[in-house]
């Protein structure tokens, strides 16, 4: 038989709008990125709520919103720490 499992961790992008996870690790090689990252204060152990996927990705982070495009939003690593659905 089939065993439930949950997803504990995951990329950034695969968040539904609503959830919300603690960054564990950023991974590129693109140092444009990972300076715009460091400097809108993405960092490990940081909370970003999912608030828009489409055009492009709203993310919450200390009250303060931000846009990123999807090649962004694809380095970010997060621990889901709940599934809050709005």
């Amino acid at each position: 038989m089939f065993t439930r499992f949950s997803v504990t961790g995951c990329s950034l992008e695969l968040l539904r709008t609503g959830e919300r996870g603690i960054v564990i690790v950023c991974k590129t090689q693109d140092e444009t990125i990972s300076k715009k990252l460091i400097s809108i204060g993405i960092i490990k152990g940081i909370n970003i709520t999912i608030k828009q996927h489409s055009p492009s990705f709203i993310l919450n982070i200390d009250n303060r919103d931000f846009v990123l495009y999807l090649e962004s939003v694809r380095a970010i690593y997060v621990r889901v720490i709940d599934n809050y659905i709005s």
